[in-house]
């Protein structure tokens, strides 16, 4: 028995649909960041509660200054995390195996901002002028774009070149017509968090050096899948 198939991307005309040619097209375009947004953390422990909140109350107020002072404006300042726990202490089972209950020694208390820095020249000094006031947790990076609607324009027009020339190529190696289109739809990717510095690169720095830190470029990708019809 004879099986005929269909080149792969074209489909058959059914008695609901004509014939088309089905394809998709992959488009980017890379611009350099011109924001970055950063995860600091205090981190304090103390015997008490009282005295481990106290403690990191006291070094996020300065950090809060100090990034203000940096000409980071309020509404790029947001605690993102905030937690107090216990500490415990698990004591080694007796001999005759039976198991004593932890015991808390201390309490441990997070404060996480988030901060939003539209001057990225500034990210390394603010990073470590963080640490030196009281920041010991977190210090991840993320570059990305305050608008990047004209970037992702460009990759959608990238991306539907990308498919009208696999279709047109389809259509050539089958010996039809390439038609309209019929139906298109996309997917966007914008770029994810590119983790590049951490609080204890600073530590290991002297006050007056900052960190450095490469922004490279951002990539931003759309995916379109489009039909085309087959001029009979």
């Amino acid at each position: 028995m004879l099986l005929l198939l269909p080149l792969s991307g074209i489909a058959q005309a059914s008695d609901s649909q004509p014939a088309r040619i089905l394809v998709s097209g992959e488009g980017s375009s890379e611009v350099a960041p011109d924001m970055a947004v950063l995860q600091l953390t205090v981190n304090r422990e103390a015997d008490t509660a009282r005295a481990a909140l106290d403690a990191n109350s006291a070094a996020m107020t300065e950090v809060l200054g100090a990034m203000q002072a940096q000409g980071i404006e309020k509404r790029d300042l947001q605690t993102a995390n905030f937690s107090i726990q216990p500490r415990y202490h698990h004591p080694r089972p007796k001999p005759n195996g039976e198991r004593q209950p932890p015991t808390i020694t201390g309490y441990i208390v997070r404060n996480s901002l988030t901060v939003r820095v539209r001057d990225i020249s500034r990210v390394g000094a603010i990073l470590d002028e963080s640490v030196t006031l009281g920041v010991n947790e977190g210090g991840n990076i993320s570059f990305t774009n305050a608008d990047p609607g004209e970037v992702i324009k460009q990759a959608r027009i990238n991306a539907v070149g990308d498919a009208r020339a696999k279709a047109a190529t389809l259509a050539q190696a089958a010996d039809v017509k390439l038609g309209k289109v019929l139906e298109i739809s996309e997917q966007s990717y914008r770029p994810g968090p590119m983790p590049v510095a951490r609080a204890e690169m600073a530590m290991a720095r002297s006050a007056n050096d900052s960190v450095p830190v490469a922004t490279g470029e951002n990539s931003y990708r759309v995916t379109v899948q489009m039909s085309f019809a087959i001029d009979q």
